[in-house]
């Protein structure tokens, strides 16, 4: 799970965690925030893209006249 971090949301992040002093413990849990911060940021951006993709459908929709 840490090289997913490292490569998502670089490494200097990562190194400033490792250069941190604190437990083993900690450092996990603080790489599993990040892990859960950048999952959260996905999410809201998977969501934007969906409302501007129906927003599209939804101006741009064929209307039925004949």
């Amino acid at each position: 799970m840490k090289n997913t971090i490292e490569n998502k949301s670089g490494s200097a992040i990562v190194d400033r965690i490792n250069a941190v002093q604190m437990s083993a413990t900690e450092r996990q849990i603080a790489i599993n925030a990040m892990h859960d911060a950048d999952a959260l940021v996905d999410a809201f951006v998977w969501i934007a893209r969906k409302i501007e993709q129906l927003g599209a459908y939804l101006l741009l929709k064929p209307s039925v006249k004949h």
